[in-house]
């Protein structure tokens, strides 16, 4: 009873928040004018902005968004206990991520599309405008390799997911295409989507009940003795599984970046928003037919399990997507910003996508502190937990307990299997990386672009040179551990990939906050030079630094010395300190400056022009 009240009560909490405090916000704050032209009529190009119908754009936004943030940071994040992951999911969604993500779109549809980095120089100075568009390159370039690390952990442990992922891509392009004829309706667009999503799930079926569909990778004569009889499989006795679907998945992310959106990021997104739907409805349905116990605690700040930080600062950047992310405003401000036909659009894209985020957080929540209990590995109940979170650092068995977890309680709905379920789960999870990952490609395709035009680069604003400049420096760290192990570069290779996923995270989830910390500065800016209320933004903006920059430093004494020593993660997280700090001091001076101006009748309020359509 109590996981049905958890679900349940978390969705008409969030219904309730879309229809007061977003609808105060697109009304009052924002002032959302269905009449004034968006900068994809505006400045239509047919590559990247396009006016599109909400609902196309939701989905892109949406699964662009999640990622496996909401999964993988809720699912280690319930090791302090699941209720202050469940008050922070709640909480951190209402109040500071769907302000944070409804503001940076918000802002860049009165800019011509441009990024929230970009913007910034126009509402502080161009040195600001410079220190965002740093920080976002190295907030991106973290987010790029561990997006393509995380996609490749789940083709290496599930070699079923691997078939229907891959096989989304033509059907993404032949439903692109179909969206671009003249022969589209909205409705067939609707069913196109639909069957297109029910095609995704037939070849995860297929892909679980027939073997050579399966895809392994191995390194060693033992590991491919392992493999499943009928398993395809892949020996590279000089690369590890990890390794190699990085690199394929990072030559894919070049290729989908520089298409037109149109043509595979937008239908892709489209079809992984029925996914979604289909995936979290039949967990949802799972945790009715189930009724699974809670067997975790729900408190435990003061664990002593291995290499568990302390809860504050650390609950804070583990959940980060589910709660409020500095990745979603790079989103708004870099990709919706340009697709949205009607600016009204934009609260059910900005606010609404990430309240539909914090419900997926609160269902992974569910899975990993209750469904897991159903049983794993042969154990249930608070056995099957407590294995599952013997240690912080099991990071890639904790990502498991989701799978597992969910997998369980889908088992009660009449006609699945439990491997059918953990393929669906599997594909869903692998499926909504890969959206991120070639998302934060283009992005830093565009800021890699932005900054050549500030510092006066013109080779920078080519989008191939760009876009592989993303690509690379992201392999060249996803690839860090290879070349720190202690064994030589050549073990690195063969074993390369699992550490440099569980040192990342923290510094991923540091870096992400940091990152809406300052969009959130941003945005305060914003709504003072119009004189709107700040408070909404610069009351989450104070959160957020704080907690991101207690964090940093905690992680950056740990780099610094004792077993976790790492010279190159330090000298990595001092820069995007330093840089915090500098733009901080450039925000409260301009500040400072601008309340004596207008206090003097020196300046005046802003306006929006609007755009010539």
């Amino acid at each position: 009873m109590a996981t049905l009240l958890l679900v349940f009560g978390s969705a008409a909490l969030y219904l309730l928040a879309y229809h007061t405090y977003g609808r105060w916000l697109a009304r009052k704050i924002f002032a959302l004018d269905a009449l004034r032209p968006t900068p994809a009529i505006a400045c239509q190009d047919g590559k990247d902005f396009i006016p599109s119908d909400k609902a196309v754009v939701f989905g892109h936004h949406f699964t662009s968004i999640a990622g496996t943030g909401p999964i993988v940071g809720p699912a280690i994040a319930v090791i302090w206990g699941w209720v202050p992951a469940l008050i922070w999911v709640l909480v951190g969604s209402i109040a500071m991520g769907a302000v944070h993500d409804f503001g940076a779109l918000v802002m860049s549809l009165r800019a011509q599309g441009r990024t929230i980095g970009d913007t910034s120089g126009d509402l502080l100075n161009h040195r600001v405008r410079l220190l965002f568009q740093i920080i976002i390159l190295f907030a991106l370039w973290i987010i790029i390799a561990i997006f393509g690390l995380v996609v490749a952990i789940i083709f290496a442990y599930y070699p079923e997911s691997v078939f229907p992922v891959w096989i989304q891509l033509p059907i993404a392009i032949g439903l692109g295409y179909y969206m671009t004829s003249r022969r589209a309706s909205a409705k067939g667009v609707l069913l196109a989507g639909l069957g297109c999503a029910l095609a995704l799930y037939g070849a995860i079926w297929l892909s679980s009940t027939i073997p050579a569909l399966q895809f392994a990778v191995v390194t060693t004569d033992a590991q491919a003795a392992a493999v499943g009889e009928g398993v395809s499989v892949l020996q590279l006795p000089f690369l590890s599984a990890v390794g190699f679907w990085t690199i394929v998945l990072l030559v894919y992310a070049y290729v989908a970046s520089i298409l037109p959106v149109n043509r595979l990021l937008q239908p892709r997104d489209y079809i992984n928003a029925y996914q979604l739907i289909l995936a979290m409805g039949l967990v949802a349905l799972g945790v009715v037919l189930a009724r699974p116990e809670i067997v975790a605690p729900a408190l435990d700040l003061n664990t002593d399990k291995a290499g568990v930080p302390p809860w504050a600062p650390f609950l804070f950047i583990t959940i980060a997507c589910g709660a409020c992310s500095g990745f979603h405003c790079l989103v708004s401000s870099g990709c919706s910003s340009k697709q949205l036909r009607n600016e009204r659009d934009a609260q059910f894209v900005g606010y609404g996508s990430m309240l539909v985020e914090g419900f997926l957080a609160v269902l992974v929540i569910v899975a990993c502190v209750a469904g897991i209990g159903l049983g794993r590995n042969g154990l249930e109940g608070a056995d099957a937990w407590n294995a599952s979170y013997a240690s912080f650092t099991s990071g890639l068995g904790i990502l498991g307990a989701f799978v597992e977890g969910a997998a369980n309680m889908m088992d009660r709905i009449p006609g699945m299997t439990h491997t059918f379920g953990v393929g669906i789960i599997g594909v869903f999870v692998a499926a909504f990386a890969a959206t991120t990952l070639d998302t934060a490609t283009r992005l830093q395709r565009y800021v890699i672009s932005e900054v050549g035009k500030t510092v006066k680069l013109p080779a920078l604003q080519n989008r191939y040179l760009a876009t592989g400049l993303a690509v690379g420096t992201a392999l060249g760290l996803a690839f860090f551990d290879a070349f720190t192990n202690e064994a030589g570069i050549a073990e690195g290779f063969r074993s390369g990939g699992k550490g440099a996923f569980l040192t990342l995270w923290p510094l991923f989830g540091a870096t992400n906050q940091l990152l809406a910390g300052l969009a959130l500065l941003v945005l305060s800016v914003w709504l003072l030079r119009r004189g709107k209320p700040i408070w909404i933004a610069a009351i989450p903006m104070t959160f957020m630094l704080g907690m991101t920059g207690w964090a940093l430093v905690y992680q950056l004494i740990g780099f610094a010395g004792g077993e976790g020593r790492n010279l190159f993660l330090f000298t990595v997280g001092l820069v995007i300190v330093a840089l915090e700090v500098w733009m901080l001091a450039e925000a409260i001076a301009f500040a400072v400056r601008y309340h004596k101006k207008r206090r003097a009748g020196e300046v005046r309020l802003d306006h929006d022009e609007p755009m010539a359509a």
